[in-house]
């Protein structure tokens, strides 16, 4: 019997992951919300919609977060999107290990919008994502440790384009991992 693919892919105390943080750190809310959802809909989606063309359950998590940093809709409405859409898709997704970790991806990376700590979640999701759908799940260990570190890299040059330097008003946050 195979093994069943880690919902996650990444190390916490990977010192990748711990610079990943302590850039993370040095933002404002503002600027994490808009680079996890920047990187949700480009680097992620694309991964979940080739995987499931027609569920438009995450791009709608997306949507409904830029829609509610814009001013337009409440928190509770997208909570209920995040919460009842985009995490019900990947609830679906069991026989889908690819789709099912992008779909999650997208859940963490929208519910920055409350909580900025979940820009760490979008990460461990991602590196999923893009490794199962990359080789798929029976590959080694160290093979998925080095897509994930990858994936970490390529998160944080991400953060690093648009960082503020000198930050005035950092987020103040509590990582509890």
């Amino acid at each position: 019997m195979p093994k069943k693919p880690r919902k996650t892919l990444g190390d916490v105390n990977a010192p990748s992951v711990k610079a990943l943080m302590a850039l993370i750190d040095t933002q404002s809310k503002d600027t994490i919300r808009s680079w996890c959802l920047a990187y949700a809909e480009e680097k992620i989606l694309p991964v979940f919609e080739a995987r499931r063309p027609g569920d438009n359950r995450p791009r709608a998590a997306v949507q409904a977060a830029r829609d509610y940093i814009g001013g337009k809709v409440k928190f509770a409405a997208v909570k209920n999107i995040i919460l009842n859409e985009c995490h019900a898709a990947a609830r679906e997704l069991d026989g889908d290990p690819a789709a099912q970790a992008a779909a999650r991806a997208v859940g963490q990376g929208t519910a920055v919008v409350h909580t900025p700590t979940h820009s760490l979640g979008l990460f461990f999701y991602a590196a999923a994502a893009v490794a199962y759908d990359r080789i798929g799940t029976n590959a080694s260990g160290e093979t998925y440790a080095e897509i994930a570190e990858a994936v970490c890299i390529d998160y944080a040059d991400a953060l690093r384009a648009i960082a503020v330097a000198n930050e005035p008003s950092p987020a103040k946050l509590k990582w509890h991992c």
